[in-house]
């Protein structure tokens, strides 16, 4: 009975420990890029697109269809690099399985 006093107390701690872990994911940014930086994004760890910058040279009104690639282009390599922080961040506990719905 002991034994499992002490696990129920780990697997609690260990469920805090991931929740703090998840919040801080919140307040992390990552910055995704494209066309050499003309465009940029921001997400959080959470992958919320937070901000969208667009230098005034990528604007062609004769090539709408470039700066559409680039906006998406920009916005899944954040995406990428939020996966990669979740993962990285969120490994600890799952002993690098991928849980569908944890993160």
């Amino acid at each position: 009975m002991k034994n499992m006093n002490q696990m129920m107390k780990q697997v609690k701690k260990m469920q805090e420990d991931m929740m703090k872990a998840q919040e801080q994911l919140g307040t992390e940014t990552i910055v995704g890029t494209a066309g050499g930086g003309v465009v940029t994004v921001t997400v959080n760890g959470h992958k919320q697109l937070i901000a969208v910058e667009i230098k005034p040279e990528a604007v062609d009104p004769e090539d709408v269809d470039m700066l559409q690639d680039l906006v998406l282009t920009a916005v899944n390599d954040a995406l990428a690099k939020a996966d990669e922080l979740a993962n990285k961040n969120m490994g600890k506990f799952t002993g690098g399985m991928n849980i569908p719905g944890l993160f």
